[in-house]
């Protein structure tokens, strides 16, 4: 099963661009974020008129995720699944033949220190919680997103510069890993490659910053340790982010044989 994520900055602008990497590369899910779109007018149509199936959870302007798959989701759920927490559109999670899949799009922080930072660091600890009790019920399940954490020197351009910055931060190391380590998953990419300059991020607003490779690699695959050992291969593909039109982020995809 060839299982995707893709950040793709607003659905509709890349709804197309999405749908042709699905069909040319054979996608069984693709994990979608920032969506920035409500429910209802959300390209459901567009989706079901190419065969696929989707499920879906958003709203106007920010945020926003969905994953759409070639056979049909079962035991659909949204959010952190607490009363007590602000559902603030960022989890979608479904099975498919067996393996759970995890969507997520991370709170990104803004601001070191700032109310945003603190709460992206809550939303960790309390996201961890969730996700170990779909574990507990899935022993086949895969964590991806857009995570919003560089968490190794390697994942990032210039690690030195940008320590303790947000997205390259000790705190955000700290809650990743306390997920990552304490649920034991394995970083599916990092099975494989171990090199530098292997990033899935590059923003939009400095010149050359793609084809200078000054990225960051954010946008990750975690795998459960029965799933792990099935997985063959997991790759970024840049592609996507050297289209016209691209979302900032690109295609990060893992193959498993289940």
């Amino acid at each position: 099963m060839r299982i995707a994520t893709f950040n793709a900055n607003s659905i509709r602008l890349r709804l197309d661009t999405i749908l042709d990497w699905m069909a040319e590369n054979h996608a069984d899910v693709v994990a979608i974020q920032e969506t920035k779109v409500d429910d209802d007018n959300f390209p459901r149509l567009t989706i079901e008129e190419y065969g696929y199936h989707v499920v879906y959870h958003g709203q106007k302007t920010h945020y926003g995720v969905a994953t759409i798959s070639r056979m049909a989701p079962t035991d659909v759920t949204f959010g952190m699944g607490d009363p007590a927490w602000p559902d603030d559109k960022r989890i979608v999670a479904a099975t498919y033949d067996g393996i759970r899949v995890v969507n997520t799009y991370v709170p990104n922080g803004t601001k070191v220190g700032s109310e945003k930072f603190d709460y992206k660091l809550r939303w960790l600890e309390r996201f961890g919680d969730r996700l170990g009790k779909e574990i507990q019920s899935h022993a086949n399940t895969v964590w991806l997103g857009d995570i919003n954490i560089a968490p190794k020197p390697e994942d990032v351009h210039d690690s030195k510069r940008l320590m303790g910055s947000v997205g390259h931060h000790p705190e955000e190391f700290k809650r990743l890993n306390a997920i990552v380590e304490g649920l034991g998953l394995t970083d599916c990419f990092r099975k494989f490659n171990q090199e530098e300059g292997q990033f899935t991020f590059w923003e939009m607003f400095r010149p050359q910053i793609f084809e200078r490779n000054l990225g960051w690699r954010i946008d990750h695959i975690y795998a459960t340790q029965p799933l792990a050992n099935l997985c063959v291969a997991c790759e970024i593909d840049r592609g996507p982010r050297a289209g016209v039109r691209p979302s900032d982020h690109t295609v990060v995809y893992a193959d498993f044989n289940a």
